[in-house]
């Protein structure tokens, strides 16, 4: 074949090549536009998670919370509502384990400490002694222990813990959580197990911890409550 058959042939080539080369920098500059926007979107999200965080809880004296809440957080991990912020509790109300029915709401006027606890729960065993302890002293000062006992398929486990533990004071059962889901968002919720809150003599949560408390928090906790007028 000549020279001159083949040059058109060459001339065909070249374009192609410069096709597949043209197509593979849209592709290389497509990945880099796209591996950017992924880069993107992480950093905005984890902004936007980090926001949540920082809104959602406080600690060593940082406010937290959301709304006009106003809650702080102390390093002790109690954290308290100034009088004026605080927001009624939801309606808690429904049959104890030991099948009466119960309604929170009738002990208004009383300082209330709800404690949120199951029978398989280890930290909860270890807190029950000062909860007993500590109602029983200030039983006569206005304060009512109830217990939430949940994730508990059947109340047998949490009679027996109740039981063995000289716990006397009434606990509603709530196995599925749907008490706890009352309180709004944003508020001082209960959010593990166990979870404890205090009530004021309005019926409105005046403070909260997401641990197992010993003797000595649970009166710390109750003792601001208790000098209110």
């Amino acid at each position: 074949m000549s020279a001159a058959s083949r040059a058109p042939q060459r001339s065909i080539r070249t374009p192609q090549r410069t096709n597949r080369t043209n197509r593979a920098h849209g592709r290389s500059r497509s990945d880099s536009r796209g591996r950017s926007h992924g880069r993107a979107v992480l950093l905005t999200g984890g902004a936007v998670v980090a926001a949540l965080l920082l809104s959602a809880c406080g600690s060593g004296g940082k406010s937290g919370g959301a709304g006009n809440t106003g809650f702080v957080t102390g390093s002790d991990g109690i954290a308290t509502v100034e009088k004026g912020s605080r927001v009624a509790a939801p309606e808690l109300s429904g049959k104890t384990i030991d099948g009466k029915q119960l309604d929170v709401a009738d002990y208004q006027g009383k300082i209330v400490v709800l404690n949120v606890w199951g029978s398989w729960c280890g930290p909860c065993r270890l807190e029950a002694k000062n909860f007993v302890k500590v109602s029983e002293d200030l039983k006569d000062q206005g304060v009512q222990f109830v217990g939430i006992n949940t994730r508990d398929t059947s109340t047998s486990p949490a009679i027996a813990f109740e039981k063995a533990h000289g716990v006397t004071y009434p606990s509603l059962y709530d196995p599925t959580g749907k008490l706890m889901l009352r309180f709004k968002k944003g508020t001082l919720n209960p959010q593990t197990i166990p979870s404890t809150l205090v009530l004021d003599r309005d019926g409105k949560v005046a403070s909260r911890s997401l641990s197992a408390l010993s003797e000595a928090s649970l009166r710390k906790m109750l003792k601001p409550i208790l000098a209110e007028k």
